[in-house]
């Protein structure tokens, strides 16, 4: 299969999302993300949504690709060979029960790979007053497919790095329960048969039911607020990471903060997410903290 890189510069149809309280502290539960501003709403300033939430937010577009990219020549049936393999999100303020979001979006590139073909969707979401809320850029990688020279890398922004020789800072042993899967999906809204049918999982070459890359990143999320912002999730700003390797519910992972970059106005802070066998199922983590919480 091939496709050309033409069709990066694509808009999507819009899409719009209404967020009630049960949609965002079912996510955080989802996650075992016990924290008070996902969940007390006796607190005179009211919840938040967990920074991760975004991604059950655009996962009907990202699900339904297809429908939304307003090309005709749009060739959709590479979208049975993607896997999700790039997710850098930029929020400015985290989502509240009451939001009415306005998704938009775009094929923002379409780059060769040694494994096929990374294509980079932007979606960004606007609250009813027209503020931006967030912005995504989900990378997917299109298995075997080729395209033609490639053509918007200059509109998908960095990663930030890390440095090589950085020692681990600090780690934690989380454990996977063998129904984190169901759950996620189910509390999430974020469904795809390799987390929840073993014999499809089976069917597509892999050993088994696989956990979900955002819920590996929601973990780390979690364990990264707790730990270097006393609890306070107002102060995230950025994330990123690749997505590199498979995580089998029943297992334990081990999610590494592996360097910390303090600046004037923020902290750059880099993690990646280890797997039962070692192995990295997340690399290039990183999470942007700004030093003064947001309301």
């Amino acid at each position: 299969m091939k496709i050309s890189s033409d069709h990066a510069g694509a808009p999507l149809k819009n899409y719009e999302a209404a967020i009630c309280w049960r949609d965002t502290t079912n996510y955080a539960a989802a996650v075992q993300d016990d924290n008070p501003a996902y969940f007390d709403d006796t607190q005179s300033s009211g919840i938040v949504a967990h920074p991760c939430f975004p991604f059950s937010v655009t996962w009907p577009v990202l699900k339904n690709l297809g429908d939304f990219v307003e090309s005709r020549a749009f060739p959709k049936e590479v979208l049975m060979t993607q896997v999700h393999y790039t997710e850098h999100l930029m929020i400015n303020r985290l989502i509240r029960p009451g939001d009415r979001l306005i998704i938009s979006g775009q094929v923002r590139a379409i780059l060769p790979h040694r494994s096929g073909t990374h294509a980079v969707i932007k979606l960004q979401a606007a609250d009813n007053k027209g503020d931006l809320v967030f912005t995504e850029f989900v990378g997917a990688m299109l298995r075997g497919v080729s395209c033609d020279g490639g053509r918007g890398a200059d509109q998908v922004p960095p990663m930030p790095e890390n440095d090589r020789k950085a020692a681990l800072v600090w780690e934690a042993n989380i454990y996977i329960p063998p129904l984190a899967t169901y759950i996620y999906d189910g509390c999430a809204n974020i469904e795809f048969p390799i987390h929840t049918s073993p014999s499809f999982a089976k069917s597509v070459g892999l050993p088994g039911i696989i956990l979900q890359g955002t819920a590996s990143f929601a973990h780390a999320v979690r364990e990264i607020v707790n730990r270097e912002a006393d609890g306070n999730p107002q102060g995230v700003t950025e994330l990123c990471c690749r997505f590199t390797g498979m995580i089998m519910p029943g297992s334990n992972i081990r999610i590494c903060c592996t360097g910390k970059r303090p600046h004037e106005t923020h902290t750059d802070i880099f993690f990646e997410v280890l797997n039962a066998e070692g192995q990295k199922a997340i690399r290039n983590g990183y999470l942007k903290l700004a030093h003064q919480s947001r309301t």
